[in-house]
C-alpha cells in the first residue's frame, strides 16, 4: 500500500527566517540559499528546528513526501528554496479564509487523490487541532486521510 506524507509548513516569519533574510548573515543555511543549494525541506527544517526535521526524516524513510506551503499548495521537499520564496511564504497566511492558500492546496490534493488511487494512505504530519489542513484534506481524501492520534488537540505541536 502506497503511503504519502503531507507535512505542515514551517513558520516563515520568525527569528530563524530573519537569519535567512539578513544579507549579512554568514549562517551555513543562508550561504546555501544564496548559492541556490538550499531545498524547501532543509529551509523548513532550519526555520522549525527539530520538529520539522523529525517529520521530514520519518516521512522520507517510510513513504513519499509533500510539503504543504502557504501559497503554492503541495510541494516536493527538494524544491529549490530562494529568498523570493521565503518572502512569498512569510506573507502567505495558512488559513481557510485565505483563498490563495486554500485554492492552491485544494487543487494539488485533488490531483494527488487522482494519482494515488483508492488504496493509498495519506498521512498528515501536522496539527489537527484546527481545520486549516483537515478541512481541506478530508473532503477530498476521505478514508485515505490518516494522522497520528498523538496529534489530536495539539495545535502548537508541543
Amino acid at each position: 500500500m502506497k503511503t504519502v506524507f503531507l507535512l505542515s509548513p514551517a513558520y516563515c516569519g520568525g527569528r530563524r527566517a530573519s537569519i535567512l533574510l539578513n544579507p549579512k548573515s554568514q549562517a551555513l543555511t543562508t550561504r546555501e540559499m544564496r548559492a541556490g543549494r538550499l531545498s524547501l525541506g532543509d529551509a523548513f527544517a532550519f526555520m522549525s528546528g527539530l520538529y520539522f526535521r523529525g517529520k521530514l526524516a520519518y516521512a522520507q524513510r517510510f513513504g513519499d513526501v509533500l510539503v504543504i506551503t502557504p501559497t503554492r499548495g503541495l510541494q516536493d521537499p527538494d524544491l529549490p528554496f530562494s529568498l523570493a520564496l521565503l518572502r512569498e511564504f512569510a506573507v502567505g497566511d495558512v488559513s481557510l479564509d485565505n483563498p490563495e492558500y486554500r485554492s492552491a492546496l485544494e487543487k494539488d490534493v485533488i490531483a494527488l487523490a487522482s494519482r494515488i488511487g483508492a488504496t493509498a494512505r495519506v498521512v498528515l504530519l501536522g496539527s489537527v487541532a484546527s481545520g486549516k489542513y483537515v478541512d481541506v484534506l478530508l473532503p477530498i481524501l476521505g478514508e485515505r486521510l490518516r494522522y497520528p492520534i498523538a496529534f489530536v488537540g495539539r495545535g502548537d505541536m508541543s
